[in-house]
């Protein structure tokens, strides 16, 4: 109820990153944005200073991520803010120097910002998309719980797809969106 929810519109900076977990498939990616601002003196527009966010998503909006974002894609970006700080100790790069100020200034603080997506989409303000609905057929949940052990049928914790699962390069099956996106278009 009190989460801070932002929209950003940027560029992805990084190549999407897809796991599978125990709960199901996770992304996460860099996206940058830079603000663009009229400089009235030069009668010019200006970029301002880029800012970086990793965004993170869950489940079905993670594996679709994976097969629709590429690098330098123009994204709109919805979700919940995340700020956090991490102190690192730096003493070792001090270790020849015993005075207070060098211990003092061997912490190093720095701050991430994280987006928890809960809707991605291509800014189409730049450019155009062709959407693919993903379809999913429900079995029926008595019937799948009398036949099936519990986490059965699931194929993201059980690491397995349906019909001929596409492998990496370490010989696990990957997602069917990241697989489409692996496949050589034909020439």
């Amino acid at each position: 109820m009190n989460d801070t929810l932002v929209t950003v519109v940027g560029n992805v900076a990084t190549q999407v990153e897809y796991r599978d977990t125990a709960t199901g498939g996770m992304a996460r990616f860099r996206i940058a944005v830079t603000p663009r601002r009229w400089d009235r003196q030069r009668e010019v527009w200006a970029d301002g200073r880029t800012s970086f966010y990793t965004v993170l998503a869950w489940r079905t909006l993670a594996a679709n991520m994976a097969g629709s974002v590429s690098v330098g894609d123009p994204l709109l970006v919805h979700g919940r803010l995340r700020v956090r700080e991490e102190e690192r100790d730096a003493s070792r790069d001090f270790a020849g120097d015993p005075s207070a100020d060098a211990r003092e200034a061997a912490v190093r603080r720095r701050t991430f910002v994280d987006i928890e997506a809960v809707a991605v989409g291509h800014d189409l303000a730049r450019g155009t998309s062709a959407f693919r609905r993903v379809v999913r057929s429900a079995p029926n949940v008595t019937e799948r719980q009398s036949q099936e052990p519990p986490g059965a049928g699931n194929p993201l914790a059980a690491g397995e797809w349906p019909g001929n699962p596409v492998m990496d390069a370490e010989g696990s099956p990957v997602p069917p969106a990241v697989a489409e996106r692996m496949a050589v278009p034909p020439f």
